[in-house]
């Protein structure tokens, strides 16, 4: 028998390397106030290459439907459509992310598939886009978006200019060195998390392309090394903890590494064990249908993207099946998977995109989603951002409606202390996992803990969820289910049968709770579409409440009213 254990991981320490808040909040204020002066353009002049050193092609596939669509003027970035925007490079009231997107230039790669006329496109957008005066006080100039568009530019260099216009040549050399400059000063220390990594990579492409010297090259490659080695957790996962996250800077590490081999140098250990780390994990949250789990503002993803990533990474390992450090495991047997967040909120900085979601899980059978949480908003409207970040959107137990972690207006976690705790067993075939978490100690006096076991056939999930502490509060364990599952009650709304599009049934019965069913709302691809979910509600006790519950596969389809 193996019994693993873990802690949940507290915000950790500042990575050694690193500016101190204070020091980097000042830097960033005399910088922002230096960049507001006319003459600030002045500084980033210098020597301009007549051309690019290296050539970099295109990474990753474009989608053709939305580079049509970009090429008919039809922009949907980050959720939101705008239609021939005018001005071209000013922002939709309300819409920042949907600028960062557009200054960010990463949507040449589906406009390039677009056909011939596609270079003509893009060669009009980006010399309208250099005859702006843009602010750079604004998002344009914000290091992540920053970098993406010098990797964009460089990526797509000789589409661009269409191998005759040397005019746009010089222009966009000129612009691309320009860009570089105030990049390389901002990089390192205006972002934090993902977004750091964005930047670093776009300085390390032009760093290259563009003909920076050897001492230049050195410390944005120190700067890498330091954050793959900080936002990489040992065990592979990204301290974001999001699935979609971990596929972002999976790509991106896998591009820097790209960008170095084209130069004729050899990736540093530390880049190529992050990436070596980074992929397993990346295994550990993709369902039956190829796609990812719903924690931490993920979507499903593109299953082919993720198939390309995974074979781009040149790693061979399989997916974990525990995650200490990232605080996920992964039970698997014949074609049932399910996947259990057991881990703690992420420390500042990488907490942005953190859901309400420990000791959340998700349930596959095969290629067919059953048990899902609500997924993650890209639209444009603030309050529904809330709305899947809510301990109430995950599959999991919820006190009085509450969050298990309190989520503030600005979209930070609260840091008052919460710890989870697990343990996994595991004997011939059979799989087991018991966490627990204080997330509702301070406010309602009690602790949560779940614990699922799965048997080694993979036709029989079993969970108990457990409040111990001050009674009388109501709580409910929710259940949300897969948009393609039908739901009903059935032997007098003691049991549910969820009927997949296969045929094949499960069958949830419950003791020690009323069972409901309830709509819901599933956002994991992007688009709210309409779920169900089942709802077992009940009251803690004196002496601690016990809700048992189990999942049992029927495939003779039996059961149905």
């Amino acid at each position: 028998m193996k019994r693993p254990t873990h802690k949940g991981r507290g915000p950790p320490r500042k990575p050694r390397g690193e500016r101190p808040g204070v020091i980097a909040g000042w830097y960033r204020s005399i910088l922002r106030s230096l960049t507001a002066h006319r003459l600030y353009r002045l500084t980033l002049g210098g020597r301009v290459p007549t051309d690019l050193r290296i050539k970099l092609v295109q990474p990753w596939p474009g989608d053709p439907k939305r580079g049509i669509a970009i090429a008919a003027g039809e922009f949907e970035l980050a959720g939101k459509l705008v239609r021939s925007p005018s001005p071209c490079w000013v922002p939709p009231a309300g819409a920042e992310e949907w600028h960062a997107a557009w200054h960010g230039f990463d949507w040449l790669s589906d406009l390039m598939t677009a056909g011939p006329a596609a270079s003509g496109t893009a060669r009009k957008l980006v010399q309208s886009w250099l005859r702006e005066k843009i602010d750079f006080r604004s998002v344009a100039w914000r290091s992540d978006v920053l970098g993406t568009r010098l990797f964009a530019w460089i990526t797509h260099f000789d589409e661009i200019i269409g191998g005759k216009d040397l005019v746009l040549k010089r222009a966009m050399l000129a612009s691309m060195t320009r860009q570089y400059r105030h990049l390389a000063r901002t990089a390192a220390w205006e972002l934090e998390g993902a977004a750091r990594l964005r930047a670093l990579k776009g300085l390390i492409a032009a760093t290259f392309a563009l003909g920076s010297s050897r001492a230049k090259r050195a410390r944005a490659l120190a700067a890498l090394e330091r954050q793959s080695s900080e936002q990489i957790f040992p065990d592979g996962g990204h301290r974001s903890r999001s699935p979609s996250l971990q596929l972002r800077v999976l790509q991106d590490l896998v591009d820097i590494r790209t960008v170095l081999r084209t130069a004729k140098l050899e990736p540093s250990a530390a880049l190529q064990s992050a990436i070596d780390r980074a992929a397993p994990m990346l295994r550990l949250f993709r369902h039956g249908d190829r796609r990812l789990a719903l924690f931490n503002d993920s979507l499903e993803e593109d299953g082919v993207l993720l198939d390309l990533v995974l074979t781009q990474s040149e790693t061979r390992g399989r997916a974990l099946t525990h995650a200490p450090d990232s605080g996920f495991e992964r039970l698997q047997a014949d074609k049932t998977l399910v996947i259990v967040d057991t881990g703690t909120r992420p420390s500042p900085g990488f907490d942005m995109h953190a859901h309400a979601g420990a000791l959340s899980f998700e349930m596959s059978h095969g290629r067919e989603r059953v048990i899902v949480n609500c997924g993650a908003y890209r639209g444009s409207k603030a309050n529904w951002r809330r709305v899947p970040r809510a301990s109430a959107a995950h599959s999991v137990l919820v006190v009085a409606d509450t969050n298990s972690t309190e989520i503030r207006e600005d979209g930070v976690l609260n840091r008052a202390p919460m710890s989870v705790s697990c343990e996994r067993a595991e004997h011939e075939g059979r799989q087991w996992i018991s966490a627990t978490h204080n997330g509702y100690r301070e406010r309602f006096g009690l602790i949560y803990t779940r614990e699922l076991f799965l048997a080694a056939e993979g036709n029989d999930l079993r969970g108990e969820d457990r409040l111990t502490g001050r009674p009388g509060a109501k709580f409910a364990v929710r259940f949300h289910l897969h948009p393609s599952v039908e739901a009903s009650l059935i032997e007098g709304k003691t049991a549910a049968a969820l009927r997949l599009p296969s045929g094949t049934c499960w069958r949830l019965r419950v003791a020690g709770a009323e069972m409901s069913l309830a709509e819901s709302i599933y956002l994991g691809t992007g688009e709210p579409r309409k779920n169900q979910q089942v709802v077992l509600s009940a009251t803690a006790a004196p002496g601690g409440t016990t809700v048992r519950w189990a999942l049992r596969c029927e495939p003779d389809k039996t059961g149905y009213d």
